[in-house]
């Protein structure tokens, strides 16, 4: 009797488990486009779809996630689930000449990943340094039930950018010169891709009374 109490208690779980969970499937094609998030200087970056910044990427507890790239960029690329622990999706973890070749241009790839881990994220190349050059977002993964109680959800992304691109940068750090190699280049501070003199740009409206998550992202 009691075995039967716990394969219909099973059952049931499984049942709710299943249709909780779901196929969170994104179509992206990585390409160049233009960008001024500071409004100093445009400059090429790595955008999705035509858009830069990227979407933030939201997924729940027990989804799949399967990301479609499409390489539209003149060299390879990859995605890396930055803090995803890849059990058993190793060869999906997106690090270029490690796990994976890297996408060629002109080529897809398709990382399909069980969402086994709850907390912030953050999806990026994993190609050379793309990462600096715009092709990274948010990724937030829910559990079922949170453990805080609270009115909104609001992601603060902090991040370095550059005038220059990444290729350029990565040049002056691996030179033999020691005076190319040591000469200063400061990043300039984006909050959310927007920024510039005037960071106020990133606005975050609150309201007395109401009780707010912050997600950091560094």
């Amino acid at each position: 009797m009691l075995s039967l109490f716990v394969s219909k208690a099973l059952a049931v779980v499984l049942l709710c488990g299943s249709a909780v969970s779901k196929r969170v499937e994104l179509d992206w094609n990585i390409e160049y486009m233009l960008a001024n998030p500071n409004g100093l200087n445009e400059r090429r970056v790595i955008g999705v779809n035509g858009k830069w910044p990227l979407p933030e990427v939201h997924v729940n507890l027990g989804d799949k996630l399967v990301i479609h790239a499409h390489n539209k960029l003149d060299e390879a690329t990859s995605l890396h689930t930055h803090g995803f622990f890849q059990n058993g999706t190793n060869f999906y973890d997106g690090a270029a000449g490690i796990t994976e070749c890297g996408i060629a241009p002109n080529s897809s790839y398709t990382y399909e990943m069980n969402v086994e881990q709850t907390g912030t994220y953050w999806i990026h190349s994993h190609y050379r340094a793309q990462f600096v050059d715009g092709l990274r977002t948010v990724l937030v993964s829910h559990p079922a039930r949170e453990a805080y109680q609270y009115d909104e959800d609001v992601t603060l992304m902090l991040e370095a950018w550059y005038h220059r691109e990444s290729e350029e940068i990565s040049e002056q750090l691996l030179s033999t010169s020691e005076r190319i190699r040591t000469a200063p280049f400061l990043p300039h501070m984006l909050i959310n891709s927007a920024g510039g003199a005037d960071l106020n740009r990133t606005k975050i409206k609150m309201t007395a009374g109401k009780t707010y998550r912050l997600r950091l992202v560094n």
